[in-house]
């Protein structure tokens, strides 16, 4: 039995050697799931991130899903993505490994993507019902030839291998903080940590599914917003979006 030490997260974990998703089999045992359990598996057949975009998982990576159920509202869902961005970074770092966040769900290591993360729920306009955070992260993992020149893998930043359970147990730990800030309220808290952790004052290009826009990403708003100072000196608040680094 894995002891993780935590007071909310990680008292139920499920194991899988493989499966099809972690996030799919969250959402679907949330409902009358305690909050808390967290669902990882050595391989994902069908991984996915943002958009339904195939997210490759073999074995070597930490690729799990966690069950929240906080009394919110939905407004503040983005705060999670920003939580486990954190937690992440600070866990990379723990190896000497100095990482940043891209806007809004991304973490870079020498800007390439070594983690993705991905928070999916159920909730009404004025209540969450749950939410499962999904967390893939490249290890030991082989990453395919279309991808070396944009992802990377803690091996490949190191040069060793990496033992997966001690990634993984300070991750929980660190999402285990932040998620008790979280309930704390200690957004503003939350907030800054993602600031100091970010890549922002730097030129990207957003893409939406109205159109496509430059600009430099200045910070984010109290809600998690990007704001994009336009070419003209104009600054614009972006919900959703694909960022990626001009000049990348």
């Amino acid at each position: 039995m894995l002891d993780l030490n935590t007071e909310h997260l990680g008292k139920k974990l499920i194991y899988f050697k493989e499966i099809e998703s972690t996030n799919e089999y969250a959402k679907k045992i949330a409902p009358q799931e305690e909050e808390g359990t967290i669902i990882v598996a050595d391989v994902q057949k069908r991984g996915y991130g943002r958009k339904f975009r195939n997210w490759k998982s073999p074995k070597g990576g930490i690729w799990m899903s966690l069950i929240l159920k906080p009394k919110t509202t939905p407004e503040h869902i983005p705060k999670i993505v920003f939580l486990g961005a954190v937690a992440v970074v600070e866990t990379l770092e723990r190896f000497g490994v100095k990482a940043r966040i891209k806007w809004p769900n991304d973490v870079l290591v020498n800007e390439k993507k070594i983690c993705g993360i991905l928070v999916e729920g159920n909730f009404s306009e004025k209540e969450v019902y749950y939410i499962v955070l999904g967390i893939g992260i490249n290890i030991n993992n082989s990453l395919p030839q279309e991808l070396v020149s944009t992802s990377t893998s803690l091996r490949e930043v190191l040069g060793v291998e990496i033992p997966i359970i001690e990634v993984f147990k300070i991750l929980v730990e660190r999402l285990e903080h932040w998620y008790r800030e979280f309930l704390a309220k200690k957004d503003a808290l939350i907030l800054q940590k993602w600031r100091e952790k970010a890549i922002l004052k730097r030129e990207v290009k957003i893409i939406t599914e109205e159109k496509t826009l430059t600009g430099k990403a200045l910070d984010i708003d109290e809600f998690g917003a990007l704001i994009l100072e336009r070419e003209d000196g104009k600054r614009e608040k972006i919900l959703y979006g694909d960022v990626s680094l001009r000049f990348e």
